[in-house]
This record gives structure tokens, C-alpha cells and sequence, in this order.
């Protein structure tokens, strides 16, 4: 071996270390010997030893020390290649190494064509870090992308940290550095050492497909064998994999797992802790979805998970992937599904994590006016690269088909569809068509949801995916083939905006701006929506929901219940916030927990009582979930009453026998009580007062119809409508059924 290329072994700066280190022939004959080569720094002395042992000498064969940097070499009496350990020794002991370079690649063709191509859809399946067997041994297999690099090593606590170590293959066709490591035990922290295009060593990078994280502050990946989970859901996977959700009920209740509870030392709960106590609490609460705030791998607390630096782990804060696994499963097996927040926008500049990965922008964009969000200082990923697109959307599909996930709620929709998104002129590129629009993103956004959707017979079974967009782009919850992006919901961020100006202000002023809470009906269902009333609502000096509320204390306990009951009424799926259930009182903090404290005081308690309440009503009540999405399943009695406040309409739906059922939703938003109140319902008979959020049992006034209310023959009633109170009305006699 030459010096110059012995010298580049030990430097680890070798363009193809495969070609020297291992087993190779000594020469270019048919028949000429095995020599075999490794690198061992720190060792004086090296014996080669057959990784079966077979095939070489019983005691080993001594190799030669050809560079004082620990370069060995020696022939073998072999006849075929062969895994190769080695015995090393110095003054100070023995130690043994197992030969990554004695095996040959894992990866094959077919991986590199798909990939390519970014038509893989299991890439996490091929990347990052797996154990598995190969060429006869047990160990791990390493694969980054990382096109631009001149040498990329694995390195971690089982090679000391040394970038010459472990120095991988490279596969040219598709730029993605690989190599199998023996012997590697679960649980081993790792990054790459990265030199870019220059030679200059980059700061060590977590894997972009790492399976676990170290805890924070440390930034390694982990590697983790595969789950271990028996999975138990079948029942729930095989409902929502049948079902058409937007005639389901979806009532979501919104969880930064960090802080809905804390231990009794202040500390984040595990996984199994927080099935334990959450899962039960939303069961007996009634909704039927968590949406976790996002729980991938994220180095600092405040971002709240929205600056994930490992999108496909699960953040160490609350455990071991498995333990999410288990949460999961025990949520899907009471009946509750589970939706991830999810972050593709953007992502932090970290410098262990996709920032200048390989020394140039690979997953972002080079230029800041395409590549920097100025909001939140991160990158934004390059939509018009296909590597960066297939990351994202094997992404979507992981978290679907490995934890059996329900959805996904794409963070920020809006900030990708838009290539002038809080930038001035001259800060943005315009596209080809000299427009603002993202086409890149649009399509980005296309192909996932059409692969969550397109391979719900498996990876993605029943999965559904919700826009955070809050703009008038069209069609995001209309199909891909009819030119939607093809979501299955959008948060309606209008509803959330206008309802919560309207409440604030003073009853008295509230005639003055009636529309706020009617003209949300003149697009309800252009969209597939939810109405969000989510966590951007009550942090950051915005209070919370109570305290948003207009009037004295009293007041704003019941039009909190008011304003629960026109929502649940209201054509839409449903999400709230953790602690705006029981009204907590101060604004929420990602430090500390919820105010547990405050929920079983009478007046808390009685929102979070009434909320079950609307919870169960809405759950079994096909008129109030069934058309959600509809325009066949709400009418208005009578938008016009402005002088009063009140809001009165009817849904509709069918039951399960295929007869359409109507409950009758009457809201008003005064201090006064309003006796003698004339309102023509659906039709004549008995109806029944199914909830009145002003009943005394939640702390309000008791005022109401003794439960029932009787409507002539033309369907003319008079009631009595209890101040800031919302009632709901269900015909009981004298009722016709049509068929649905």
C-alpha cells in the first residue's frame, strides 16, 4: 500500500475505504491470496480471526503493523470472502473488534431506483439505523443521505467517537452513504461525522431517521431495535378503515403531553403514566380523539415540539418509543384515537440536526427568501427537491403504519402555499407564473395526502389528515384528482377568530356585530371543517378562554357554557384545549401543569360537566355529527335576531335505522332572561330539552321549559330562553320521519 493512501486511512479522509480495508486479493489473479486490512488506532498488536470461526487459523493470524497510526495487515489462508474479527492488544489490555469492511452492501439496486425515482414508500424500512442479519452476522445497518459530502462515519459510544472508525460505503447513483456494524448493542448513542465537498469536518449530525433520541439536552440518536409492541387495536383500526369520517363524530381533545399533568416531583410523566390517567379522563370526558401537540424529537421546551430536529421519534421527554406504542394501543382499545400534530414546513437550525446537512442546503432551500422562515428563524425544506418530498411523506406514512396513528393536523399549512408568507417585496420569489403561490409545496402537499389515503388498506388504515390553513385557498379538503390539495379536514380558523371577538365584547354591543357569528355559515361547507378553539388561543398574553368571556365572573362562566353549546351545535367537527374544559383561569404554560385544582370548584366543574354532557349528546346524536359536512344537515330557524342575540337553527341526520332525526339548537348571548319568546321549530308536537347549559346542576341560573316545549300544528312554540345559555330541543310526539 502506498503511504499517501495508508496516510488517508488513518486521517479517515480515503475516497472509498471498502477497496482497501476487509478481505481483498493480494493482486489481480484468480487464485491470488486474501490479504486482510483494518484500522485499529491505539492498538500495538492485531490478530485476524474468522467472524464464524472458520476458516482461519484456530489461533487467529498475526497481522502487521504497516502505520504507526494502528494501519494492520496480513495474508490469510482463506479461500472465499468472510466476515473478520479481530483480537487487539496494547500495554494497557485486549480488546475485540468486529470488521465493518468484511461485508458487503445491504442496500441493493431495486433501492436505489426507487429511491431516486422518490417512489419509495417504506424508505424508514432502509434508512437510518436497523438491526437486522447479515452475511451470517448480527448488527446494525447505518444509511444517511448525504450526496455532497466527501466521506461521511458513523460514529457513537462503540467506537469512541472516532470518525476513522467506521467510515461508509457510498452509493453514487442515489448520494447515500451506508455500512453494516457487528455487534452493536440497543440503546448505543450515534451520529455522522460528516466532511462536506472541502474536506472541512461538520458538526456531528443526528440521523435524520433516527428511531430515538437521547433526552435533552444531549442530541444523539439511539439506536433502537424494532418495536415490540402485540398490538390489540384491530377492532378500532378495522371501524375507521371502513367509515366515512366526515360522518363521524370527531370530538378532539388538544394535549401538550409535557404539561396536562406533571408528577408529584414536578417532572414529565411516561407514556404508561399518562395512559393511566389520560386516557381514562378523555374516555369518562367523552371526546373521541387526542391530538397531541407535536411529540417528535425536539431539543427545546418552548417551541412546544414545533421545532422537531427527529421527526421519526418519538421525544425521549416521556420514555421509550415502545411506551408510546402502548399509549396508543390503550387509547385505540378504549375507543379514543390518537392524532400527531405534524411538523413538514419547517424545521430549526440546530446544528446537529437537517441544517446544512452535508455542508450544503440539502433539505432546505440555498436561497433565504425561499429557504428562511422569518417568523419562527428556521428553515423551510426545499418541496422541489424529490428526496426532501419522499422524507416527508415516508414520514406521514411511518407514523401511521408503525404506531397506528389516526391523523395527522399539518402545522401551517398556509406558510407553504404561500411564497410571499410574512415576507415584504422584495423578500420572496415569485413562481414561473410570476404568482405567489408555492406550486412546489401545493404538490408536496397533493402527494401526501394521497399516500395516507392511497394506502389505507394497510400503512395508513382509516387515517385521516387535517390542514392548519388559515386562508381561502381552495379546495384543501377537496380530492387530488379534482384539483383539491386532498386533505380530509381543514380547521376552520374563522369560527375560531370571529365567535371569540363576538364573546368578548360587552352583551350589550353584541347586536352591533351579530354577523360574527352567522357569517361563518355562508362557507360551513365548502370545506370539510373542524372548529378549532386550540392552544395558540390562550398563551402568550391572550388569556384563557374564561377570561376572554365578557361581564363579571358569573357571566363569563355561563357564556363559556353558552358558547360550548352554539359550538357543539354547529356544523363542524370539534377541538378544544386541555384545561378549557373545566374553565381554568390563567393562561396555559408549557412549564407547569394544568390547574387541577380548579376543576371540581363548583363553577369549573360545571363547565366541564356540561361539556360531557354535549360530548355524549353530540357522540349519539346523528343530527348533530352525521352531516357535519353538509349542507343537507343544518338550516337556520332564524339567523335574523340580532336585537337579542339569540341564534336559532336545526340539524339534521340520519340514525342508524336510516330515519332523519332533527334536534333544534337555540343560543343567546344577553344577561336577560327572555320569557315568552316565539319561535316557529321543524314541526308541531312535544319536544324535549335535551341540554340547557344554563341548568342549575352546572352552575347556572335554572331557568329554562321544564324540559319540555309543546309546538302547535304550523310548528309555532313559546319558550322561555334563560340568559347567556344555549338550549338543544328534540322532538319527542307528533313527529314525521323521512327516509334518509
Amino acid at each position: 500500500m502506498k503511504r499517501h493512501e495508508a496516510d488517508a486511512l488513518i486521517q479517515g479522509s480515503h475516497a472509498d475505504p471498502f477497496a482497501v480495508l476487509g478481505l481483498h486479493r493480494d493482486g489481480t489473479a484468480a487464485n491470488a491470496p486474501y490479504v486482510a486490512r483494518c484500522v485499529i488506532p491505539g492498538a500495538d498488536r492485531v490478530t485476524a480471526f474468522a467472524r464464524k470461526g472458520d476458516g482461519v487459523a484456530p489461533g487467529g493470524v498475526a497481522l502487521t503493523r504497516i502505520h504507526d497510526g494502528g494501519l494492520f495487515e496480513g495474508r490469510l489462508k482463506v479461500r472465499k470472502l468472510r466476515p473478520l474479527r479481530y483480537l487487539a492488544a496494547n500495554d494497557g489490555g485486549e480488546w475485540w473488534v468486529d470488521d465493518p469492511y468484511s461485508y458487503g452492501p445491504v442496500l441493493g439496486p431495486m433501492d436505489d431506483y426507487y429511491m431516486a425515482e422518490g417512489s419509495h414508500l417504506r424508505l424508514f424500512d432502509k434508512m437510518g439505523a436497523h438491526f437486522l442479519t447479515h452475511e451470517g452476522s448480527d448488527g446494525v445497518h447505518f444509511a444517511v443521505w448525504a450526496p455532497d459530502a466527501r466521506r461521511v462515519s458513523v460514529v457513537g459510544d462503540f467506537n469512541d467517537w472516532d470518525g476513522r472508525r467506521h467510515v461508509m460505503r457510498l452509493r453514487r447513483d442515489t448520494g447515500i452513504w451506508e455500512i453494516f456494524v457487528p455487534g452493536i448493542a440497543a440503546g448505543s448513542a450515534y451520529k455522522y461525522e460528516i466532511l462536506d465537498a472541502s474536506g472541512a469536518t461538520l458538526p456531528l449530525k443526528a440521523d435524520p431517521f433516527a428511531f430515538r433520541s437521547e433526552y435533552r439536552p444531549a442530541t444523539a440518536s439511539v439506536t433502537a431495535r424494532p418495536l415490540a409492541h402485540d398490538w390489540g387495536d384491530a377492532a378500532h383500526r378495522d371501524h375507521w378503515g371502513r367509515v366515512d369520517a366526515r360522518r363521524q363524530p370527531l370530538s378532539t381533545y388538544e394535549v401538550h403531553a409535557g404539561s396536562w399533568r406533571r408528577d408529584a416531583n414536578g417532572a414529565f410523566l411516561s407514556w404508561d403514566a399518562l395512559a393511566d390517567q389520560l386516557i381514562p379522563y378523555v374516555v369518562d370526558m367523552g371526546f373521541t380523539h387526542i391530538e397531541f401537540l407535536p411529540i417528535t424529537e425536539h431539543p427545546y421546551d418552548p417551541s412546544w415540539g414545533y421545532q422537531t430536529t427527529g421527526l421519526y421519534a418519538p421525544t425521549a421527554r416521556f420514555g421509550e418509543p415502545e411506551g408510546f406504542a402502548r399509549f396508543v394501543d390503550g387509547a385505540h382499545q378504549a375507543g379514543i384515537g390518537v392524532i400527531l400534530d405534524w411538523v413538514p414546513a419547517h424545521f430549526p437550525t440546530d446544528a446537529h440536526g437537517l441544517s446544512q446537512f452535508d455542508g450544503t442546503a440539502l433539505y432546505e432551500h440555498a436561497d433565504p427568501r425561499k429557504g428562511f422562515h422569518p417568523d419562527w428563524n428556521t428553515a423551510i425544506f426545499n418541496f422541489g427537491r424529490r428526496e426532501v418530498v419522499s422524507y416527508l411523506v415516508n414520514n406521514a406514512l411511518f407514523w401511521t403504519d408503525r404506531y397506528h396513528l389516526d391523523g395527522l393536523r399539518v402545522d401551517a399549512v398556509a406558510s407553504m402555499l404561500y411564497l410571499d408568507y410574512s415576507r415584504k417585496e422584495g423578500e420572496w420569489i415569485p413562481n414561473e407564473q410570476g404568482g405567489r403561490e408555492n406550486w412546489e409545496a401545493v404538490r408536496f402537499l397533493q402527494s401526501m395526502n394521497r399516500a395516507v389515503y392511497g394506502q389505507a388498506n394497510e400503512m395508513a388504515r382509516g387515517a385521516i389528515t387535517i390542514a392548519e390553513e388559515s386562508t381561502s385557498w381552495p379546495g384543501v379538503s377537496h380530492p387530488v384528482h379534482e384539483g383539491g390539495l386532498g386533505f380530509g379536514f381543514k380547521w376552520n380558523m374563522g369560527f375560531m377568530h370571529d365567535t371569540l371577538r363576538y364573546l368578548a365584547r360587552d352583551p350589550v354591543h353584541r347586536k352591533h356585530h351579530h354577523a360574527d357569528m352567522t357569517f361563518g355559515l355562508m362557507y360551513a361547507f365548502g370545506e370539510n371543517y373542524v372548529l378549532p378553539i386550540s392552544h395558540d388561543e390562550v398563551v402568550h398574553g391572550k388569556g384563557s378562554l374564561l377570561t376572554k368571556m365578557a361581564g363579571d365572573d358569573w357571566q363569563k362562566f355561563a357564556t363559556l357554557r353558552a358558547f360550548y353549546g352554539f359550538m357543539w351545535g354547529y356544523p363542524g367537527k370539534k377541538l378544544l384545549f386541555m384545561g378549557q374544559e373545566f374553565a381554568q383561569r390563567g393562561e396555559w404554560a408549557e412549564s407547569r401543569a394544568l390547574d387541577w385544582h380548579e376543576a371540581d370548584l363548583p363553577s369549573h366543574g360545571g363547565v366541564r360537566d356540561a361539556l360531557r354532557d354535549l360530548n355524549r349528546l353530540y357522540r349519539n346524536r346523528p343530527a348533530l355529527h352525521a352531516r357535519d359536512c353538509e349542507s343537507d344537515g343544518f338550516d337556520w330557524l332564524n339567523a335574523d335576531d340580532a336585537a337579542g342575540s339569540v341564534f336559532s337553527w336545526v340539524r339534521r341526520g340520519p340514525d342508524g335505522d336510516g330515519h332523519w332525526r332533527e334536534v333544534v339548537v337555540i343560543a343567546h348571548f344577553t344577561p336577560t332572561l327572555r320569557e315568552g319568546y316565539r319561535l316557529r321549530l321543524p314541526g308541531g308536537g312535544r319536544w324535549r330539552e335535551i341540554f340547557n347549559s344554563d341548568a342549575s346542576v352546572y352552575g347556572g341560573s335554572g331557568a329554562g321549559n321544564g324540559g319540555v316545549v309543546e309546538a302547535d300544528g304550523d310548528g309555532w312554540a313559546i319558550l322561555t330562553i334563560p340568559p347567556l345559555s344555549t338550549l338543544y330541543l328534540e322532538r319527542t310526539e307528533g313527529e314525521e320521519q323521512g327516509q334518509a
